[in-house]
C-alpha cells in the first residue's frame, strides 16, 4: 500500500519539505511506494523578503515572482485547492472544492496571515509592507514624498522580526540619497521597553539609530489609527500625528487550525520544538510562522525546520523508523542597515546572537542570496 505523505501550504517550509523528501525518496516515489502531494491555495511562489526592496526601487516584482510547479521536484503532485478542515480521525484533509486528500503523514506549512482588523484605522490609514500590494502601495507614496514625518510602528506578533529596522535605517538613507533629510523627521516605535525584541539587537540597535537622527520611542504599542486627522495612538496613551504612517501588522495564524480545533490562540499550532510534531500526535507537523515554537517567524527557521523535517519524514516514510532527528532553534536573518551595508545575526534555543560590524560584503551576500533562493527552494543547494 503507497505510503502518503501530504503537505499543506506551498510557501518556503511546504516547498522545501516536499523537495527534500522527493530527492531522497525518489525511487520510491517513481515505483509508487510512496506519495508526495503539495496542496496550496496559489500557483506562484512569491519571494517575501524582495517587498521591502520593492518599496525603495531595488528590485522588481517580476524577480519576485515563480510557478510552484517549476520549483517541484519530480514526484511530487501538485494540487491547486484551499484546505478547509482537517479530520485528524479519519487523516483526511477536505479542500475548498469539496474533495477529500488522505495522508499518513500531514505537515502544516500554512504560514501567517495579517490581522490588520486588530487595529481600527490601520487599513484606511497605514502602509504596510508585507504583502506585494502593500509595498507597491507604499513605494508609489515614497516616490512623491518630499518630505515630512514617517512613522514606523509595530504589531505583535509578526514575522521577520528585523524588518522594521531594516525599513528605518534604509528609509533614513533613502531620504539622504533624494537631498530630502533634512525635511523629514523618523519615529520609530516598539511595543517593548527597548528597541528590539532581541537584547542583543536592541543594545546595539538604539544608539546606532540615534546616531541617525532617528527618534525611537519605546513602550508603544499600537491602538487605533485616525485616518482623518493622521495620527496613530497607543495603548500607553501616547500619539504621533504623521504624514506617512509604515505599520508592520500584527499577525496570525491560518484559519484552517480554527476550524480543525487543532491551533491554540492566534491560530497558531501547538507544536514540539525539538520534533516538530504537533502535540499528542505522532502523524501531524508543523514548521514556519504557522507554529506557536519561541523562535522567529522567518524565511531561515523555516528552511532549517524543513531539513530535520525531511530527515525525520524520510525515516518514516521508507523504513517506519522513529524521528531520530532534533531542531535545535536555529535562525538566521540578514539586517540591512542601508542601502549598501549589512550586518546579520544568527542564534538557537541556546545561543542569543550577537550583532557584527555591518558591510558591505554582507549586503552583497545578501543580494546575492536574494536571486540564488530559487535553488534553496528546489533543494539542491
Amino acid at each position: 500500500m503507497t505510503k502518503k505523505l501530504l503537505i499543506v501550504g506551498a510557501g518556503t517550509g511546504g516547498l522545501m519539505v516536499a523537495n527534500f523528501v522527493a530527492r531522497d525518496l525518489g525511487r520510491e516515489i517513481a515505483r509508487g511506494e510512496i506519495a508526495v502531494t503539495l496542496l496550496g491555495d496559489r500557483e506562484e511562489y512569491i519571494y517575501q523578503p524582495g517587498f521591502l526592496y520593492v518599496v525603495f526601487d531595488l528590485m522588481r516584482p517580476a524577480q519576485l515572482r515563480r510557478p510552484i510547479r517549476e520549483l517541484l521536484a519530480p514526484g511530487v503532485e501538485f494540487v491547486h485547492d484551499r484546505a478547509v478542515r482537517i479530520d485528524p480521525q479519519r487523516k483526511v484533509v477536505e479542500r475548498a472544492g469539496g474533495e477529500e486528500l488522505a495522508y499518513d503523514y500531514l505537515v502544516l506549512a500554512t504560514g501567517s496571515d495579517l490581522n490588520l482588523a486588530e487595529v481600527p484605522g490601520l487599513q484606511e490609514g497605514g502602509h504596510w509592507f508585507y504583502t506585494l500590494e502593500g509595498a507597491l502601495r507604499l513605494r508609489d507614496t515614497l516616490r512623491d514624498f518630499k518630505g515630512g514625518r514617517l512613522v514606523l510602528t509595530v504589531g505583535v506578533p509578526h514575522k521577520c522580526p528585523v524588518a522594521p529596522l531594516e525599513f528605518t535605517m534604509m528609509f533614513e538613507e533613502w531620504a539622504r540619497v533624494r537631498g530630502i533629510r533634512e525635511q523629514t523627521e523618523i519615529v520609530y516605535t516598539y511595543p517593548l521597553g527597548r528597541a528590539h525584541s532581541i537584547a542583543s539587537v536592541a543594545e546595539w540597535v538604539q544608539p546606532e539609530l540615534e546616531s541617525r537622527g532617528v527618534r525611537v520611542e519605546t513602550f508603544f504599542n499600537m491602538e487605533s489609527v485616525d485616518p482623518a486627522k493622521r495620527i496613530v495612538h497607543s495603548m500607553e496613551g501616547t500619539d504621533f500625528d504623521y504624514d506617512v504612517l509604515v505599520a508592520i501588522p500584527p499577525h496570525r495564524g491560518d484559519e484552517l487550525g480554527a476550524t480543525s480545533g487543532l491551533a491554540e490562540a492566534g491560530n497558531w499550532y501547538p507544536t514540539d520544538r525539538g520534533r516538530l510534531n504537533l502535540a499528542g500526535r505522532d502523524d501531524i507537523f508543523a514548521l514556519g510562522d504557522t507554529t506557536n515554537l519561541p523562535v522567529s517567524k522567518a524565511g531561515s527557521v523555516a528552511h532549517f525546520q524543513a531539513e530535520v523535517l525531511a530527515d525525520n519524514l524520510v525515516g518514516l516514510l521508507s523504513e517506519g523508523s522513529p524521528p531520530a532527528y532534533q531542531y535545535n532553534g536555529r535562525a538566521f536573518c540578514f539586517i540591512e542597515t542601508g542601502l549598501e551595508r549589512a550586518t546579520f545575526i544568527t542564534f538557537d534555543y541556546l545561543h542569543p546572537p550577537q550583532v557584527p560590524q555591518p558591510t558591505s560584503a554582507v549586503h552583497w551576500f545578501k543580494q546575492t542570496y536574494n536571486r540564488i533562493h530559487w535553488a534553496n527552494l528546489k533543494a539542491v543547494m
